[in-house]
């Protein structure tokens, strides 16, 4: 069985970073007011290329995802990758800013 990352947010840092088998990977979050709502604009996620094509950026995407929704974010999704990532994954669309 493949091995998962280990993700941390590191919330002062406005960062979700992943670590495997050595390696990094990282997505960078903006937290801005839009017309009165909470918005969490995603520029980027970046992997180290020894780690990628293993779910690494999926993962650091679904943990930002998962903790915009708790914290009652919308998501301007501005990385290519993780607005690919939201059509795919319809349970997410409402999040969508």
């Amino acid at each position: 069985m493949a091995a998962s990352p280990d993700i941390v947010h590191r919330d002062v840092e406005a960062r979700f970073e992943a670590r495997l088998e050595g390696h990094r990977g990282e997505l960078r979050y903006v937290r801005r007011e839009v017309e009165g709502r909470s918005v969490m604009v995603i520029p980027s996620v970046v992997v180290d290329r020894a780690i990628e094509g293993r779910g690494v950026a999926g993962a650091l995407t679904r943990a930002a995802l998962e903790w915009a929704r708790a914290e009652g974010l919308r998501v301007d999704p501005v990385c290519p990758y993780v607005d690919a990532w939201l059509r795919r994954h319809p349970e997410f669309a409402g999040l969508r800013a």
